[in-house]
C-alpha cells in the first residue's frame, strides 16, 4: 500500500497537469457540439460586468447540418484531408527509410549528417511553416528566383490550387521526415547482425537481405510510425495554415483549419466544436480498424 501511495503521489502531478490542459477542454468541447453556442451567446466580460452564457443545448443538430448542408463543406473538405494525408505520409516512410538505410551504413562523416538532417526537427514548426512561405514568395521567393536565373517560367507555388497543395506537402515532409528517419534508424540498429551474417553464408544478396531480413524487422516500427503520421499528419495545423493558408480558394483547406475558421472566424462555436469531435472519431475509428488489421490472427503483432 505504502508503494502504491507513493506512486500515486509521483503521477499526480502530471494528473493534474493533464485534467487541465486536455481532460477538461476535451469534455467542454464534446459539451459545446451539442449546443447553439457562439461569440455572442457565451460568457463574456466587458470590464467589470460579466454576461453570463445564454447559449443552449440542442442535442445532435450541429452534427447533422455538418453532414447534410453544403454550407458547412464537410464532404469536400474531408477528401482534400484524405488527398493530404495520404500525399504527406508515403513520402515520409519512404525518404525516411531510404535515409535511415544511409546513415546505417558506416560513411565518411555519418555523425554530421544525421545532425545535419535533424535540424528542420530542430526548429520550430511555425518558424519552418514561415521561412517555406517566403521561399514559395512569387516575386522574391528563392525558388522562383533560381527559375529566373535558369531562364525557365516561375511557378506560382501559392496562387495556383494544384501547386499550393504540392507546396504544402513538401514543406510538412520536410518537417516530419527527421522522427521517422530517428525511428526507423532505431529499429535498423536493434536488428542482429547475425541474421545478416547468416543470410551471406546462404548466398542472399543486398536485395534479398533487404526483403527477407530488413523489411519484416522493421514491421512494428514502420506500422507504428505510418499510424503515428496519419494521426498528425490528418490534424495537421501550422503548415496549411501559416503557408498557405487554407488558399487559394480553399484548395489546401483540411478539416482542422476548416473547424478553426468556422469557430473563430465565422463565431460557430458549437459547430467547430461538432466538427472537432467528429475529427476525433474518424481518427479512433482509423486507428482501431488499423490496428486490428495488422493484429490479425497470423501476423506477428505491430502496435
Amino acid at each position: 500500500m505504502a508503494k502504491n501511495r507513493m506512486a500515486y503521489m509521483f503521477i499526480a502531478p502530471a494528473m493534474l497537469v493533464m485534467a487541465a490542459l486536455v481532460f477538461y477542454p476535451l469534455v467542454n468541447g464534446i459539451y459545446l457540439s451539442f449546443t447553439n453556442a457562439n461569440q455572442f451567446n457565451t460568457t463574456r466580460r466587458i470590464g467589470a460586468n460579466v454576461t453570463p452564457s445564454s447559449y443552449t443545448f440542442i442535442g445532435l443538430e450541429n452534427y447533422s447540418d455538418i453532414l447534410t448542408t453544403p454550407t458547412y463543406k464537410f464532404w469536400s473538405v474531408f477528401g482534400q484531408t484524405v488527398v493530404w494525408t495520404t500525399l504527406n505520409v508515403a513520402p515520409h516512410i519512404l525518404i525516411g527509410l531510404g535515409l535511415a538505410l544511409l546513415l546505417n551504413r558506416k560513411i565518411r562523416g555519418r555523425t554530421f549528417y544525421r545532425i545535419l538532417l535533424n535540424l528542420p526537427w530542430a526548429v520550430p514548426s511555425y518558424i519552418s511553416a514561415f521561412v517555406w512561405r517566403f521561399i514559395y514568395n512569387g516575386d522574391i521567393g528563392f525558388l522562383n528566383s533560381v527559375l529566373r536565373n535558369m531562364g525557365a517560367e516561375t511557378i506560382p507555388w501559392l496562387s495556383d490550387p494544384g501547386w499550393a497543395m504540392i507546396a504544402v506537402v513538401i514543406a510538412n515532409t520536410w518537417l516530419a521526415i527527421p522522427f521517422n528517419m530517428v525511428t526507423m534508424l532505431g529499429g535498423l540498429q536493434s536488428i542482429p547482425t547475425e541474421l545478416y551474417e547468416a543470410a551471406e553464408v546462404d548466398g542472399a544478396n543486398a536485395w534479398q537481405k533487404f526483403m527477407g531480413i530488413t523489411l519484416p524487422m522493421l514491421r512494428p516500427v514502420m506500422m507504428t510510425i505510418t499510424l503515428l503520421g496519419v494521426i498528425w499528419t490528418f490534424n495537421s495545423f501550422n503548415v496549411i495554415f501559416l503557408v498557405s493558408e487554407g488558399g487559394p480558394f480553399q484548395s489546401t483547406e483540411i478539416l482542422a483549419t476548416w473547424a478553426w475558421r468556422l469557430g473563430f472566424q465565422q463565431s460557430q462555436i458549437g459547430v467547430a466544436a461538432a466538427y472537432s469531435v467528429i475529427i476525433l472519431l474518424i481518427l479512433i475509428v482509423f486507428s482501431l480498424a488499423y490496428i486490428r488489421v495488422l493484429n490479425r490472427p497470423g501476423q506477428e503483432s505491430a502496435i
